[in-house]
């Protein structure tokens, strides 16, 4: 059994973009009830997470889109105070309310004390039940409910502040990581593996940016046999030569059959296949470091199986 950490912090319940939106306080109350009925929960240890400092963010993004998230949380508060809506809008699908701010900081800042804590030994691994969600997020440009890119920013840290040489990043979402290959791109002490349905939003990923990204486009209706044979014969190739020292996995579930935000069939059981296989990877190089954060994923109720799946297989249960 593993030693598995568990973060994640109520002001990551805070940011909404309105009652009918997808990406939703719902889904952690549907991840967090899920765990406690199954008693997954009680093998695991708990955190609240911290909040990143603005520094650290500057190492994935750029100071000026840093400064412009946080004069946008500024200019709502003064708003409101003048009887605005409580909303600022971003994008076509993208908003910030009054605690946007705080619930970004606090999801970065939870990939970042779970970096720590694997990297200094006391995890195993990690698995971060927050939102904003962030694999969309560029180096400079929010987008597609993501503000701050947590996995990337991950990977940056690692890097920069425990000098990791060897860094891999494993994005299994339904969509296309393109933030998370814009801040890593080029940077050949980084390796990101992915699938991801396509042609479909982003509309991006068929044509990789470096050589140090290895994008396996799917078309529509795409299941988990096809997604297994992907991993066996496309990623663990490319993972066991670079072997990296840690692992982070950009945890998005909206590849599930239910999920109506795709179109790709995997189910529960693919999810943890999946975990098994990145957890191989990691215990044979990278001394089992994983360090899991939520992306995508929006039936709240598949969302939760995929979630205690995906980390009974990290923690050995």
């Amino acid at each position: 059994m593993a030693t598995t950490g568990y973060y994640s912090h109520r002001d990551c319940w805070l940011h909404e973009m309105g009652s009918m939106h997808p990406e939703c306080p719902a889904r952690l109350d549907a991840i967090e009830d899920r765990l406690l009925i199954c008693g997954v929960m009680d093998a695991l240890r708990r955190f609240d997470a911290p909040k990143a400092s603005v520094f650290d963010l500057e190492l994935a993004h750029s100071r000026i889109h840093v400064a412009a998230l946080r004069g946008l949380d500024l200019l709502l508060r003064d708003e409101m105070l003048a009887g605005g809506d409580g909303y600022t809008q971003i994008d076509q699908d993208t908003s910030i309310n009054q605690h946007t701010w705080n619930a970004t900081l606090r999801a970065a800042g939870a990939v970042l004390a779970a970096t720590d804590a694997v990297m200094t030994g006391e995890l195993d691994n990690a698995f971060c039940a927050v939102r904003p969600p962030g694999h969309h997020a560029e180096h400079d440009r929010p987008m597609a409910f993501c503000f701050i890119n947590n996995v990337a920013l991950g990977a940056k840290y690692a890097m920069s502040r425990h000098q990791v040489k060897r860094v891999a990043v494993i994005d299994f979402d339904v969509h296309h990581g393109n933030g998370t290959e814009d801040i890593l791109a080029g940077d050949e002490r980084a390796l990101m593996v992915s699938f991801f349905q396509h042609p479909f939003f982003p509309h991006s990923g068929d044509k990789p940016k470096g050589s140090n990204m290895l994008n396996v486009p799917l078309p529509a209706h795409t299941g988990g046999m096809e997604v297994r044979e992907i991993a066996e014969t496309l990623w663990r190739p490319r993972l066991e030569e670079f072997a990296p020292e840690l692992i982070f996995i950009s945890a998005g579930f909206d590849a599930h059959r239910a999920d109506d935000m795709g179109q790709m069939t995997l189910n529960e059981a693919d999810y943890a296949w999946l975990t098994h296989f990145i957890k191989d990877i990691a215990d044979r190089h990278a001394k089992g470091r994983i360090v899991s954060s939520l992306e995508g994923g929006y039936i709240p109720d598949a969302l939760a199986r995929c979630v205690e799946a995906h980390i009974r297989v990290l923690a050995g249960l």
